[in-house]
Order: structure tokens, then C-alpha cells, then sequence
């Protein structure tokens, strides 16, 4: 094998494991938020009343997520609730906003 193949062979390696690594590094930075999602756009297992992705009927389901970034979901500004108090992101499910 020649000096330029090797070299090359070795370059395509370095940028493969340099890509997967800041594919991970992207990935690992989204966390699932429960509350912050609309209706119909939740992420998949949502919870009692929602089969999969996209099946929440109400606006901040509280066993609704979606993904967002990790320093993003308990800060998220979202709209008060109907009796004035604040609405806030979760990393856990949340006993709220639950369609009956």
C-alpha cells in the first residue's frame, strides 16, 4: 500500500470517528420535556390519551415531550395556566393539562 493511500485510509478514519463523536455530542444534549409541547407534536410514548409521535390533543400536555436542549426544558417561557399559575417544562411526566 502506498504512503498517499495510507495516509488518506488514515485521514478518513480520523474524520469518522471526529463526525460520530460530534453526532453523539449533538444527540446527548437533547433531553424529553414533558409540558412545553403543542398538540400534535409531541414526541412518540407520550403517555395515557396519546398513542405515538404527533397524537397529543392539548397544548402543554403535561405527559407530553418533546426533545429539546438539555438547559432548555425546565427555563422554557410558556404561557400561564387557565387559572394563573405559572407553567413550567418537566423532566418527568406531569399530572397536568391531561386531556379527559
Amino acid at each position: 500500500m502506498s504512503k498517499t493511500v495510507k495516509s488518506l485510509a488514515v485521514a478518513s478514519a480520523v474524520a469518522a470517528a471526529l463526525t460520530a463523536h460530534a453526532n453523539t455530542a449533538t444527540a446527548g444534549s437533547k433531553v424529553k420535556c414533558y409540558g412545553v409541547a403543542l398538540a400534535g407534536e409531541n414526541g412518540c410514548a407520550a403517555g395515557p390519551g396519546t398513542s405515538c409521535a404527533g397524537t397529543s390533543t392539548v397544548d402543554y400536555q403535561g405527559n407530553a415531550w418533546t426533545l429539546v436542549e438539555a438547559d432548555a426544558c425546565e427555563t422554557a417561557e410558556l404561557p400561564a395556566m387557565d387559572n394563573g399559575s405559572a407553567r413550567m417544562g418537566s423532566l418527568e411526566p406531569l399530572e397536568r393539562d391531561i386531556p379527559s
